[in-house]
């Protein structure tokens, strides 16, 4: 199978590392000049540091990297792709733009994916114009790590398409969930919420960022805190997230005072090597 991975940023990185990795040829664009070439390189740098740990072999590395390249354009991306991937900023228009050309250089047969957190994909398959085949593919931040695949089905989705979608996340070894479109899906709807409450705490100081990750760590078993979790995705991320939640859903997805002067500030969280904590070598200190 050909997978187009649209956009060549931290996800669509882990994105194209999990679809090579499982045996797919996998075709990145983004519209940076160079991009793609780095987020392979960025892949074979992870691919090389699970070598070192012994979590996959050398050559499992090797055929991940020979089903990886870098194209030029939209329509070389997609000339032959079975699975379109869009993994754009959360940006409708920009979504849209992406999608629309995929739509018109891919196979007919081709299914349009978006990684979409919150954005509806009744809309969006509307604005492209082909909603029976666009569908959401909600990967989880670091791709490669994350287990669970939300499959999202827009009002007009065909239930073949979303049959599809469910097998391709059993191909890849996620787990998928089908949700219907609605505001925020299941998991960034739950996600943030708890984030952003995460956030006021710290604005009124109930306890420290370290012991409010703590409590959801230890108390609830959560992998990672969130306020980590909100670092490692973005801050500048959530809140677009958060403003379209209110937008939708009303006052309690009000975005915190807190992370609007964060964003401001440039604090971004993992990305800029700063947000509730600091970052180094990919660490939290």
């Amino acid at each position: 199978m050909t997978v187009a991975v649209l956009g060549c940023g931290i996800m669509g990185q882990g994105i194209a590392q999990v679809t090579a990795s499982y045996g797919h040829l996998t075709l990145l664009y983004d519209v940076e000049a160079g991009r793609a070439d780095s987020a392979i390189g960025g892949i074979k740098t992870q691919l090389e540091r699970l070598v070192e740990k012994g979590r996959i072999s050398v050559d499992s590395s090797t055929r991940a990297l020979a089903a990886l390249r870098a194209t030029a354009s939209v329509r070389d991306a997609c000339a032959l792709a079975s699975v379109v991937i869009e993994a754009a900023p959360e940006n409708m228009d920009i979504k849209v733009a992406l999608l629309r050309e995929a739509s018109a250089n891919a196979p007919q047969h081709a299914m349009l994916a978006s990684n979409t957190s919150s954005l509806s994909l009744t809309e969006l398959g509307a604005k492209v114009g082909a909603p029976e085949r666009t569908v959401g593919l909600h990967f989880f931040n670091p791709p490669p790590v994350m287990e669970l695949l939300e499959v999202v089905r827009g009002l007009r989705t065909a239930q073949a398409v979303v049959d599809r979608a469910v097998q391709f996340a059993h191909e890849i070894a996620k787990t998928p969930i089908v949700v219907r479109d609605t505001p925020g899906f299941a998991s960034s709807r739950l996600g943030v919420a708890l984030g952003a409450e995460a956030i006021r705490m710290v604005e009124t100081q109930v306890a420290s960022v370290h012991d409010i990750d703590r409590a959801m760590e230890l108390g609830y078993r959560h992998p990672m805190g969130p306020l980590k979790l909100t670092d490692l995705v973005g801050l500048d991320v959530r809140l677009a997230i958060l403003e379209h939640l209110h937008a939708e859903l009303g006052e309690s997805f009000r975005p915190p005072t807190l992370l609007r002067m964060m964003v401001r500030a440039g604090k971004l969280g993992k990305k800029s090597g700063e947000g509730f904590y600091v970052w180094k070598d990919g660490v939290a200190q």
